[in-house]
């Protein structure tokens, strides 16, 4: 700002200009680095030809000035060649927070962005106060009032440098007290119940409910608002709000004035518009009765009910306003529901995002909203609900833009935010009695992209062998029947373990078909034949194991002995096994569902000739 105003008043020193007025014949620029010649040349207002003195000269200046380009701008003469020297600003290189944590990087740069201090752009000294501000101003909304901010400049070649702001967050002042003046139909404890910030409490240490942020305040005073509109208070006001902050600025006050006003109830509710619905149909979703205590959530939830219905058969851009007519002497409200269906939409096309491991067929399979078909509102949400459950996906956000040039048809555009579906496991141990356990399992909900879960897993010891493998289909006919398989085996030495003498092995193989009854209810069947073996040896085995596995006596020709009588022997077992069960699933999602619920019913029968 110094040179600044030093060329300005140079400008205006008459002895400070050597040249008289003379016609341009060429402009030679100098000193330039960064910004191009052309830049410079259309924010000039003097060209070749033009006449220049020592007004127009001043001029010129001022506007290269007004540019933020430069630190220093000088006019010179050579011959009738009109000479402009210039002293560039610096580029920002690079700028670096750290100290942060409350607060995203993200976040920060943004505000600075938008007082242009990012990089790339021409730093000036005289904006590191702007930057000071813009962080400070970030931190009070978020109620840390001690935030220190200490920019640094490090000046690096090419005439750029980089920027560091070191920020000490300091703690965030605490809401000692909340104040409502002016109600006297609510008690505080009633219209706070759901403020989301609260006095310091014993639990703040773990909800921070007590740390104060403009948007929690104002978030607050909404639902002030709507407790009171919401019970007929039309006329409710917030007067005025007061925040104070104590002079350590450690401690939040709160203040707001509050005008409750009179109850109203409603008059006479209207329906007006194109209905495409019978009206009668449509009065069957008017939550707001004539004669009750006016209430602004059931205006808005009867305006969301009449559009959702008319979304879920295309029209996708319904509009249904709730129209209010106030008699203040007679405290009633009149509700007149302008609909507005506007034009039925269908889909044109479904497109898929983010889906890097997945195929679009597995996910499409689980769509109900198909492409070619009318726009579903219904159809669209239980397709997310859907996707969502499926193991292998984190998170679906669903746009339906317009199709540019028309006006009903619009595109289905998933974003897929994929979960990893794989999942390996290795355990190692030793036991006295079991000596080395090894375990290791293998398992993928999404193998090769297919949507087929594969699931392998193995264990050894010296008592205990076990395989395991099994495959599951979810979509082995196109209308949602499942197939799985399942492989299993399995040895038990008991001996080893000093329970008793005899070793069992087992082998196990399954089938089962899933058939979908229901949007909600599954119905699963399956077969499994296991063959059992049992071996008995000399020792310590029980006479009752012995009895139930040598159910034949076998006679040794040599030595006359039978099997019951040496205590050795072995003996098998077949079995089928037959499973059945019904699954109702209504969860919103796989993983931490916030709705719904998972029922289970299963029973197992043995059938003949099993023994």
């Amino acid at each position: 700002m110094k040179r600044l105003i030093a060329a300005l008043c140079l400008l205006t020193a008459p002895q400070a200009w050597a040249f008289e007025a003379f016609t341009i014949a060429d402009i030679r620029l100098e000193g330039l680095e960064r910004i191009a010649a052309g830049t410079v040349f259309s924010y000039m207002p003097v060209e070749r030809g033009d006449r220049i003195d020592n007004a127009r000269a001043a001029e010129a200046i001022r506007a290269l000035y007004r540019t933020r380009f430069f630190n220093d701008v000088q006019f010179g003469r050579d011959g009738d060649i009109l000479v402009v020297t210039f002293v560039e600003r610096p580029a920002i290189s690079k700028i670096t927070l750290v100290g942060n944590k409350d607060l995203k990087s993200e976040d920060l740069l943004k505000g600075l962005r938008n007082i242009g201090m990012a990089e790339g752009e021409t730093f000036e000294r005289l904006a590191l106060e702007r930057v000071t501000q813009e962080l400070t101003r970030q931190y009070n909304n978020r109620g840390k009032y001690n935030v220190k901010i200490t920019p640094k400049v490090d000046q690096l070649d090419r005439n750029r440098v980089n920027l560091t702001i070191t920020i000490a967050e300091g703690k965030a002042s605490k809401i000692k007290h909340i104040n409502i003046v002016g109600n006297t139909v609510f008690t505080d404890e009633e219209i706070r119940k759901d403020f989301e910030a609260d006095e310091t409490n014993w639990l703040s240490w773990y909800r921070s409910d007590d740390q104060y942020s403009r948007e929690k305040l104002q978030g607050d005073l909404e639902k002030l608002r709507s407790y009171y509109l919401d019970r007929g208070y039309v006329d409710f006001q917030i007067e005025s709000t007061q925040v104070t902050i104590s002079p350590e600025r450690r401690n939040i006050y709160i203040t707001a004035n509050v005008r409750e006003g009179e109850v109203y109830t409603v008059g006479e509710v209207k329906l007006t518009g194109e209905f495409i619905f019978e009206e009668e149909q449509l009065r069957q979703l008017l939550l707001v009765k004539s004669g009750e205590t006016f209430s602004r959530r059931k205006l808005e939830d009867t305006s969301e009910g009449i559009t959702g219905l008319l979304a879920n058969i295309g029209y996708a851009f319904a509009n249904v306003t709730p129209i209010p007519e106030i008699d203040r002497e007679g405290r009633v409200v009149s509700v007149t529901f302008l609909v507005e269906p506007g034009k039925r939409v269908y889909v044109r096309r479904i497109n898929f995002a983010g889906n890097s491991e997945v195929r679009d067929e597995v996910l499409r399979r689980e769509l109900r909203q198909f492409e070619g078909g009318w726009y579903s509102q219904a159809l669209l949400d239980r397709s997310k609900i859907r996707l969502q459950r499926l193991p292998y996906i984190k998170e679906v956000n669903i746009e339906t833009p317009k199709v540019a040039g028309t006006d009903d048809q619009v595109d289905v555009d998933i974003t897929i935010e994929e979960r990893n579906s794989g999942q390996f496991q290795f355990g190692l141990g030793y036991s006295a009695t079991q000596g080395l356990i090894t375990q290791l399992s293998l398992s993928f909900d999404n193998f090769l992209g297919t949507g087929n879960r594969v699931q392998t897993s193995i264990s050894n010891n010296s008592i205990y062998k076990r395989f395991d493998f099994g495959f599951l289909d979810p979509y082995y006919t196109d209308d949602g029947i499942s197939r799985g398989f399942n492989v299993s085996y399995r040895e038990l030495d008991a001996g080893e373990a000093n329970i008793a003498s005899y070793t069992t092995d087992t082998a196990s193989v399954g089938v089962t078909y899933g058939i979908p009854l229901s949007e909600f209810d599954r119905v699963t069947f399956g077969v499994t034949l296991d063959r059992n073996v049992i071996a008995v040896s000399e020792g310590f085995t029980p006479d009752e194991f012995v009895d139930f596995i040598l159910d034949d006596v076998v006679v040794n020709p040599v030595t006359g002995e039978t099997e019951r009588d040496s205590g050795r022997g072995r003996g098998a077992f077949n079995a089928i096994r037959t499973q059945l069960s019904w699954v109702r699933d209504s969860r919103n999602r796989f993983f931490t569902p916030t709705a719904g619920t998972l029922q289970r019913l299963s029973a197992e029968l043995t059938l003949p000739p099993s023994t």
